[in-house]
């Protein structure tokens, strides 16, 4: 008999298979607002952890601090980079910028969270550019302390864009059934329609456009908001800004072959978006394109810079200080803006 046959065979030895879950740097917001809650609260929801691998850039003692205030039992691990993470269950990778002070107070204004704030999304910019993360998911900062600590920016919109090298981005909103870009959104509604012109316009339906085609809607239907009421009704309302303003841009994208309809009275247009008639909305304004967004999903909405060269997506609420501290603040939101920036980012793997 051959000797061969009674050998045991050894076992066959292979590379564990890469982890192919996208990074994920998630900054952590206004460290006095409720941002370190929502993060430590979706950080610790099973979808979450199956989809992504998250890094948050932001201060560890206070994400201790919100784990118990949410009841965590997650271990917040500083890390010098995503090189150094590991991606384990009940462990929370950060990046530990240590810039809070130890006794920050929750729900009040403040410099210092406003200056660690703009230094979490710096960090989280470089990283995106430099292609050590995937993408960007922003908790909420506030715009006042950023004024305080010296940062007059307008929001994160503006600031990644500056920190990107990029001159112009637009915001969308999305939820379940709506998603509204804007053309203008945080200006004075006078000095919104003033800077409101045909390039205007035509740039943001083709950012909307493009980015409605990446992440699988091939042939995207749009509807363009007016600025007056009722969309002007043919000169009785403003001053002919439809005309002036809208049409020559809706013009140029019926010519490219865009499926674009308006300007469309905004009272009834976010109506027929909910109910399926378009892909996407496109508002002139901050309160025109927020108010029904807001209405309609504030829980689930989530906010997508259409524009950047890397991906970023945010909740769509604020710092919340009149229950930061309380462990109230519901995450879905969150979680939400996680799920869209794994779904930008594996489309762009393709």
């Amino acid at each position: 008999m051959n000797p061969a046959e009674h050998t045991p065979a050894r076992p066959r030895t292979s590379a564990p298979p890469a982890d192919r879950r996208p990074v994920v740097a998630v900054t952590m917001g206004d460290g006095a607002g409720v941002g370190p809650e929502v993060v430590m609260a979706a950080l610790t929801h099973q979808d979450v952890a199956r989809r992504c691998r998250p890094l948050v850039i932001g201060d560890a003692r206070r994400l201790r601090q919100a784990a118990g205030l949410v009841g965590s039992d997650d271990v917040v691990v500083p890390v010098t980079g995503p090189e150094r993470a590991a991606w384990t269950p009940g462990r929370v990778n950060v990046v530990d910028l240590d810039l809070l002070p130890d006794d920050l107070p929750w729900g009040r204004l403040s410099a210092a969270a406003g200056e660690a704030a703009y230094r979490y999304v710096q960090e989280a910019a470089r990283l995106a550019v430099d292609g050590a993360v995937d993408a960007i998911c922003t908790a909420p900062l506030n715009k006042e302390a950023l004024r305080l600590a010296g940062h007059p920016y307008a929001g994160h919109t503006e600031l990644l864009a500056r920190l990107t090298g990029v001159d112009e981005v637009s915001m969308m909103l999305t939820t379940p059934g709506l998603k509204v870009i804007h053309v203008t959104t945080h200006l004075g509604l006078l000095d919104a329609v003033r800077r409101i012109d045909p390039p205007l316009v035509e740039r943001t339906v083709r950012r909307g456009h493009e980015a409605l085609v990446r992440s699988g809607t091939a042939a995207p239907v749009i509807g363009v908001c007016g600025i007056n009421p009722h969309a002007g009704e043919n000169g009785l309302f403003g001053h002919g800004e439809e005309e002036s303003k809208i049409a020559p841009a809706l013009a140029a994208l019926r010519a490219d072959g865009i499926d674009v309809h308006g300007p469309l009275p905004a009272d009834t247009a976010f109506f027929l978006a909910s109910r399926g008639d378009y892909d996407l909305i496109v508002a002139m304004y901050h309160d025109q394109g927020h108010a029904p967004v807001k209405v309609l999903g504030i829980e689930n909405g989530v906010n997508v810079t259409v524009g950047l060269p890397v991906i970023r997506t945010s909740v769509d609420h604020g710092t919340a200080f009149d229950i930061a501290g309380t462990g109230t603040a519901r995450a879905d939101s969150m979680v939400e803006a996680l799920r869209q920036a794994v779904a930008l980012a594996t489309e762009r793997r393709r």
